[in-house]
């Protein structure tokens, strides 16, 4: 498919991303397109979930949905963290109600070798996210920026030995206590895999990197310290690298870790242009635990979309006084829940727009 795409009309985002100045701070929602929506609640009803992410045009359209409702300053391309154990050979299941399930887990070190490919070719393995994100760009027009992402490996991991989510990821955390080892051996597996999959995602179009840390919070300092900081730093290491090595542009990266309020100072070393925070710190807190030179990213309540349009008003108001306007991209703390009305991710998003105008610009 043509790579040439249309000149990009707002790039909020990615000057926020690098620390530049913003006449308003951007905005954008993790989950943004997803069951919230009526529109994406019907088209489930034709189509299976997995079939969404692996045809082009179902992802690309499901992406466009929020677009086309909400003045947003990104859009994130439709799939799923779990895309990566797929092509790594395990089967995943979306179960209505439930969740993902992957039937077969891992459960001792052995099913490493027995269940899990070891070199895959991840631009064929995963094509179609490639050509979905391609085929978004140009459905964009050069309307906003649209990110690209990934699970990060111990995020992955947990999913791969629960078999599904967890409320305290104890069989994960067993592994990191009774096979260290091997722990890290299958780490370093998703690891590599993630790295390709990122720098694919960018030469096929994607505009800024997420990477999600969804399941950090559970392993406490010491464990995330060994079992997930490492491997993240890598992979923005690596990512960078890797465009830089193909002439491609070093597009920014973004690290959402939750429950994690003792990992932000180390993150912030860790070559990643902004930190995701959730809703469970301070603002001024998070940031002076970030320091100056990253950008924050976050960090309302996902709840607060239940209340009323004068109290949405009210927080937004307030959190983006606590983060100031510049190195900030507003956000939910997490993924926008899917009972929450529609209108009241326009009033989030208005509100953004109203309270964050920069008048130095």
């Amino acid at each position: 498919m043509n790579k040439e795409f249309a000149e990009l009309k707002n790039d909020l985002i990615i000057r926020a991303a690098r620390g530049e100045r913003t006449e308003r701070t951007p905005v954008w929602v993790m989950r943004q397109a997803g069951r919230y929506l009526q529109e994406f609640r019907q088209f489930r009803q034709k189509h299976d979930f997995f079939e969404i992410c692996r045809t082009p045009e179902l992802a690309a359209e499901v992406t466009l949905m929020p677009i086309r409702r909400f003045d947003l300053d990104a859009a994130i391309i439709f799939s799923d963290i779990l895309v990566i154990p797929q092509a790594l050979g395990m089967e995943v299941q979306m179960v209505a109600s439930v969740g993902p399930v992957l039937p077969k887990p891992l459960v001792i070190p052995q099913n490493i070798n027995d269940f899990l490919k070891q070199d895959i070719d991840v631009e064929k393995e995963l094509s179609y996210v490639m050509e979905a994100i391609t085929l978004t760009r140009h459905k964009l027009e050069g309307k906003v920026p649209l990110i690209g992402f990934s699970g990060a490996p111990f995020t992955l991991m947990g999913y791969m030995i629960e078999g599904g989510g967890s409320k305290t990821l104890s069989k994960t955390k067993k592994w990191l206590y009774e096979y260290p080892e091997e722990s890290v051996r299958l780490l370093k597996l998703l690891t590599d895999v993630v790295i390709k999959y990122l720098v694919s995602q960018v030469k096929a179009g994607a505009q800024l990197l997420q990477v999600f840390e969804s399941s950090a919070g559970f392993l406490g300092p010491k464990l995330f310290n060994q079992f997930s900081l490492p491997f993240i730093q890598q992979i923005s290491s690596s990512v960078k690298q890797s465009l830089t090595d193909l002439n491609l542009p070093t597009v920014p990266m973004i690290i959402f870790v939750k429950d994690c309020h003792f990992a932000i100072e180390s993150l912030s070393h860790s070559q990643y242009d902004v930190i995701g925070i959730d809703w469970t710190i301070e603002p001024s807190r998070g940031r002076q635990l970030a320091g100056q030179s990253v950008t924050l990213q976050g960090n309302l309540d996902p709840c607060a979309l239940y209340a009323d349009s004068q109290q949405i008003e009210g927080l937004v108001k307030d959190m983006i006084e606590s983060f100031g306007t510049n190195r900030y991209i507003a956000n939910l703390g997490h993924g926008i829940y899917p009972d929450v009305n529609p209108d009241n991710l326009a009033v989030f998003v208005n509100a953004v727009h109203k309270y964050s105008q920069n008048t130095d610009i």
